[in-house]
């Protein structure tokens, strides 16, 4: 009876969702509809070239009035559409500020507040002069952090911090002064854990599946103390592991990644995983548990039974990018704890894949292998015009989701 229990308990948040799974779990950017669920699983891949490797056909300027699309009672409005170069990964201060990497332009800029209009209140650009950042976060945890961590693509600075600044009040402290950078995968995302002892960084490959000397501390999640003591690698085998984020609830790591490309349309899924210490997932000899990259057929046979298979596959090629837990109020009770992941679209796929907003139906902190089409409509006449990256909780418990390729900030809400 405890098991029946714990096993109604488990479906409860996706009871109701129309679930694809088999070859039908698989999708194109075009056919992509919010509220859809899909269960990817590793018996439902296909091999290595039994599906083409396509290249989509690229992306193109958002027409005039052009909107992403989500679920019945969910409203999409602008959040912000001016000043923005390039922006990607996206946190909350514990004030309630929006800290926005804007990448290309090496800068940090700070959008506070919401208006009636769903606007910023207030603007500001917090530092300049950085080296393609991407991650952000405050040290120490909870109500009053001292420092703004920046994950620049070859380092980690931090600025001293307090609470409401709005620019920078004086210049950043390098607290890790090298990190692998050069060649492909360029974020570096920044997250403590819970307890605030350890300092996790993303760094992903260099390459699509090489196994040389370049990709030394690459396609790793690395462990450092908050003022930079390497402590060594958390995690290895994760090819791209763009977004890192700590589950509330649980307290483990997550991730959201990027898988290889070249072997389908509908493979290596990329994916969203709780991550485990000193666990190895796959990459670049193994992928999705024990199956070999063609590549490299044969190699490390010692490890095939170790490769770890991640908790949500999704669609090859979708380029999962940012993640975060639902922790507001506005939206209906059954998305609290759930995760949300960017899906930027990749060029590896005939159809073109991603280019949505995720969310992952969560209970306890667990997930099930499902996901949901939640914030779609980046696409117009097949030609894909944004591209979400990063993704946050408002302090009203709105979503707020960057977009680089339409250069704005979306809200999403719900009810009137």
């Amino acid at each position: 009876m405890v098991l029946a229990a714990g096993l109604l308990l488990q479906a409860a948040k996706t009871d109701n969702m129309n679930i694809a799974t088999g070859k039908q779990a698989f999708s194109t950017t075009a056919n992509l509809k919010p509220g859809q669920a899909h269960k990817i699983t590793a018996k439902d891949l296909p091999r290595p070239g039994d599906t083409p490797s396509g290249r989509s056909g690229g992306n193109g300027p958002r027409p005039a009035g052009a909107m992403p699309q989500a679920p019945a009672g969910f409203q999409v409005s602008v959040y912000v559409d001016q000043g923005l170069t390039n922006p990607r990964q996206i946190r909350r201060a514990p004030n309630g500020d929006y800290f926005v990497t804007d990448t290309s332009a090496g800068q940090i800029k700070i959008f506070r507040g919401i208006t009636a209009a769903g606007t910023p209140q207030e603007t500001s650009v917090y530092a300049t002069g950085l080296n393609q950042p991407f991650g952000i976060n405050f040290y120490p945890n909870g109500a009053n952090p001292q420092w703004v961590y920046i994950g620049n693509t070859n380092s980690v600075v931090r600025f001293a911090y307090k609470n409401g600044d709005l620019k920078a009040t004086g210049a950043p402290e390098t607290i890790i002064p090298e990190l692998p950078s050069g060649g492909g995968h360029r974020t570096r995302d920044v997250v403590f854990s819970k307890d605030g002892k350890s300092m996790f960084v993303a760094v992903g490959s260099a390459s699509n599946n090489s196994d040389n000397q370049a990709e030394f501390h690459r396609a790793n999640i690395l462990e450092y103390t908050p003022d930079g003591k390497f402590v060594g690698i958390f995690a290895s085998g994760i090819r791209n592991p763009v977004g890192l984020a700590i589950n509330p609830e649980t307290g483990e790591l997550w991730t959201s990644i990027n898988e290889r490309d070249t072997y389908g349309d509908n493979l290596v899924p990329d994916y969203v995983t709780h991550v485990e210490r000193g666990g190895f997932y796959g990459w670049p000899w193994f992928y999705i548990g024990g199956n070999y990259d063609p590549a490299h057929q044969g190699k490390h046979p010692e490890w095939k039974d170790k490769v770890i298979v991640p908790d949500v596959l999704v669609q090859a090629h979708s380029a999962s990018l940012g993640m975060t837990f639902y922790d507001g109020k506005m939206f209906p009770a059954e998305f609290s704890g759930d995760a949300f992941a960017c899906e930027h679209g990749s060029w590896n796929h005939a159809a073109g894949s991603g280019h949505e907003v995720i969310r992952i139906p969560l209970e306890k902190g667990k997930a099930s292998g499902v996901y949901q089409d939640f914030l779609t409509g980046f696409s117009t006449n097949g030609v894909a015009w944004g591209r979400p990256v990063g993704v946050v909780t408002a302090t009203d418990g709105s979503l707020l989701v960057t977009d680089d390729g339409a250069r704005v900030i979306w809200r999403v809400s719900y009810g009137k």
